[in-house]
């Protein structure tokens, strides 16, 4: 089942909307069987059904930018924290929708009424993907939905205003001035699979009752649905972007990026978080009717066209930080800063041929001590010749 949108949308003049969402289910049935001759005539004639399986993906757009701007770094997180919190509530909210008499110690990890129900562990992941979402997706856990399949899909966007052109000033000053925004996020289940050991109470919920013979060994219930691990994605990309041309023909865009990736494991309870952020400044020049002496396009002549020339900066920090639930432990696995140069010219020999040299910097510097620095640099000039008219 697919469902996909687009709009755009221009509430005030010169300011642009563009709105996107989907969202993707897939779901795959298998089955094995083996032939019977029931008849006993020698042919087959009955097929026993011995294994019947299903899988499949889910993907939905939503929103993080509750907790986009959250302090999280190597020494801690507030969402992930919450994220903790969280499990006890949704944990007795479970417990709650399948009739677990609260007033009862023994239905409780340690006899105590105030902690997690038998079956319903900090572990479960019944209890630990919707104390994920709403975590980071800002919501309250008490009202957060309990399923993992998202039906409604929030909408991602882009801004864009042009209207600055209309002020005075800025038409002395400039041929053009924007700026850009861009938000999006998807919430990811890369595989779902049903649970063959699933031995649910039929208690009349979808929520199996207490029945000691639908635990596993980790004293938690089954889950009818398996998952290995979900997927968070969140980018503003960009977040802010200012992008203007000046009436000297000198061009300038700043731009900056944010990312992050979340992806919580149901195989060893680990959360990795991936962050990044990126910063450039392009700069951008035309000389007008520079004269060469060349004979690249024909016999030797004075050549007299624009140089154009572009330069961008970029410094890109990445890192990977792995969380442990239960235990206070915060470690940095990988990432890097990445600092680049980029400066281009063109000029244009004749109406199809153009000369362009390049230069491209590159340095590393990675955020654990046993990667070394890399620099790399490229430079050349190419020369393109357009055959059409």
């Amino acid at each position: 089942k697919n469902l996909d949108f687009s709009a755009s949308v221009e509430p005030v003049r010169d300011l642009k909307i563009d709105l996107s969402g989907g969202r993707t289910y897939a779901k795959y049935l298998t089955e094995s069987f083996n032939a019977l001759d029931a008849s006993g005539d020698g042919f087959s004639d009955t097929y026993n059904s011995l294994i019947r399986n299903s899988f499949g993906n889910f993907n939905v757009t939503t929103s993080l930018i509750k907790t986009a701007f959250s302090s999280s770094d190597e020494n801690g997180s507030a969402t992930f924290d919450d994220f903790r919190t969280n499990r006890l509530l949704i944990a007795r909210r479970l417990a709650r929708k399948s009739g677990v008499d609260f007033s009862n110690p023994n239905n409780f990890e340690d006899g105590d009424v105030s902690g997690f129900p038998l079956g319903y562990g900090k572990t479960n992941q019944a209890v630990l993907l919707p104390a994920f979402l709403a975590a980071y997706s800002g919501k309250d856990a008490g009202k957060v939905s309990l399923g993992a399949f998202r039906d409604v899909p929030i909408p991602n966007w882009t801004l864009k205003y042009t209207g600055f052109m209309k002020f005075k000033w800025f038409k002395k000053h400039f041929k053009r001035f924007s700026v850009t925004h861009g938000y999006r996020a998807m919430y990811t289940i890369n595989q779902f699979r049903k649970n063959i050991d699933y031995n649910a109470a039929d208690n009349g919920t979808e929520y199996p009752a207490q029945n000691p013979n639908v635990l596993d060994l980790a004293g938690n219930y089954k889950n009818e649905t398996l998952f290995s691990n979900i997927n968070l994605v969140e980018e503003f990309s960009p977040l802010v972007k200012i992008d203007f041309e000046m009436k000297n023909s000198m061009k300038i865009l700043a731009e900056m990026r944010k990312d992050r990736f979340l992806s919580l494991s149901f195989d060893n309870n680990l959360l990795t978080e991936v962050q990044g952020k990126e910063y450039i400044i392009g700069l951008g020049y035309r000389i007008k009717d520079v004269k060469i002496r060349s004979k690249l396009a024909g016999p030797r002549k004075t050549i007299k066209s624009d140089l154009n020339m572009k330069a961008d900066v970029s410094v890109r920090n990445n890192k990977t930080i792995i969380r442990y639930l239960d235990l206070d432990n915060n470690q940095v696995t990988s990432g890097q800063t990445i600092w680049g140069l980029k400066y281009s010219a063109d000029y244009a020999f004749s109406k199809n041929l153009t000369g362009i040299f390049y230069f491209d910097y590159s340095f590393s510097e990675y955020a654990i001590s046993t990667a070394f620095p890399q620099t790399s640099i490229r430079s050349g000039i190419t020369l393109r010749y357009n055959f059409g008219n």
